[in-house]
């Protein structure tokens, strides 16, 4: 017993300091010009869609909830997000080549249909970003009417 306690002092000495160590959740500004919902002047249908099912992971407007702001929680919500961004950022599109849209949206696409995105764990903690099979439908429709124009 005197171990088991001994072990649980230290944990939670461990616990206490780590909330110590800084993690970043500044979102940088947002150009406007460069958004993706801008850039095409998206329906407010599929604005509502991708602002409850992508927007926190994949822009420079994610809102971190409450327990973000625990460690080691919050080092694997960081994680995360700067994960997001880097394979698919909407706030920065206008400032992306044209190879790199075209692999996104194919990506973003195939992503959809395969119900890996939103994230399974993400859906757990955000039951509202659980898209619809209907809401799938349109912004597959979206993304690859986008590809069929060429306009990316």
């Amino acid at each position: 017993m005197k171990t088991f306690l001994n072990i649980l002092y230290w944990f939670l000495i461990v616990v206490a300091v780590i909330q110590f160590i800084p993690i970043d959740r500044m979102n940088k500004p947002v150009n406007k010009k460069a958004d993706f919902v801008r850039i095409y002047n998206t329906p407010q249908n599929i604005q509502k869609i991708l602002r409850k099912g992508c927007y926190d992971c994949h822009s420079n407007e994610t809102v971190y909830p409450d327990y973000a702001y625990v460690a080691p929680i919050s080092w694997s919500i960081k994680h995360h997000v700067n994960e997001g961004r880097e394979h698919l950022n909407l706030s920065v599109w206008g400032d992306l080549n044209r190879d790199l849209k075209k692999s996104m949206l194919e990506k973003s696409v195939h992503s959809i249909k395969d119900y890996t995105m939103p994230m399974p764990g993400y859906i757990s903690k955000h039951p509202d970003a659980n898209l619809t099979k209907a809401e799938r439908t349109l912004l597959e429709n979206y993304f690859g009417d986008i590809l069929k124009t060429g306009n990316y």
